[in-house]
């Protein structure tokens, strides 16, 4: 019995040993990475990042985050294959159509009166079904010359993805036929967006918890992006957007990132899911 005993303690002792290790293994590893990329792990919730990471990392074959970073640091495609993990790219033109229509009939009406150009960043922009939603509903307002379009990401992949303009047809399910007869060429199961919506957009690399933000805009869309950064990130970002805003521009979020206590960025809520700046 004693014996026993003995075992159950050392077994009990071993297994909290193996997870102190593993915690402060992963620990490492966002500091290595933070060092490596200047991208700061510490800001997105733990639980939902470390699940992520931890699926890739098994994949790859490696039973700790130090030794999946050695091979990372030394390797371009699993860096690669890193930061595309690391982000949330899951997008298709017109998500959540109920919501381009409230800004379509109910706000942007107002928002372009009495303008000769608008300024629009599409931040955290995956591979640019947002953008190029923004310019085709802008189109129906605007002449190409009379609008401007940013769209960043901080994975350089999804962006090269995006300059290319190149979508399968389930990422147009929401689009007209209308809309594509007019803003698309179809080849085969893909469709390929045209030279119009592309010279409107401006596609470069950011990173929104750690680079500068620059330019004044008067919409501003970062959706379905936020939920996955601590409160002190999306605080730090928000004040951000805010500051970037023009007087009565407005702010697009995503369908699960209500902003509570939007005054104290400066904000306003004028609709579900979107903010003024006051």
């Amino acid at each position: 019995m004693a014996l026993y005993r003995y075992y159950l303690y050392n077994k009990k002792y071993y297994r909290y040993r193996r997870v102190k290790v593993v915690g402060n293994d992963y620990t490492e590893f966002v500091r290595s990475i933070k060092q490596q990329t200047g991208i700061d792990l510490g800001l997105y919730k733990e639980k939902q990042m470390k699940r992520r990471l931890t699926s890739l990392r098994d994949k790859r074959g490696f039973d700790t985050f130090s030794g999946y970073f050695d091979a990372v640091k030394n390797n371009r495609d699993l860096l690669t294959e890193l930061l595309d993990r690391m982000t949330i790219n899951v997008s298709e033109f017109f998500r959540n159509r109920s919501r381009w229509d409230r800004l379509k009939f109910n706000l942007l009406p107002e928002l372009i009166k009495d303008k000769n150009q608008i300024n629009v960043w599409s931040a955290a922009c995956s591979t640019g079904e947002e953008p190029y939603t923004l310019a085709i509903l802008l189109h129906e307002f605007l002449r190409w010359d009379q609008m401007k379009i940013l769209a960043t990401d901080l994975d350089e992949t999804v962006l090269h993805k995006a300059q290319q303009g190149i979508y399968h047809e389930r990422s147009l399910k929401e689009v007209t036929t209308g809309q594509k007869r007019k803003y698309f060429h179809q080849n085969s199961q893909v469709f390929q967006v045209n030279n119009a919506l592309k010279e409107v957009i401006s596609f470069k690399q950011h990173n929104l918890l750690a680079d500068p933000y620059t330019g004044m805009y008067d919409l501003i869309c970062c959706r379905n992006v936020l939920i996955y950064f601590t409160d002190e990130a999306k605080t730090k970002i928000y004040t951000q957007f805010a500051n970037h805003l023009k007087q009565g521009g407005i702010l697009f979020v995503g369908s699960t990132e209500q902003i509570f206590q939007p005054e104290k960025y400066g904000l306003q809520a004028i609709d579900s899911f979107f903010y003024q700046k006051v």
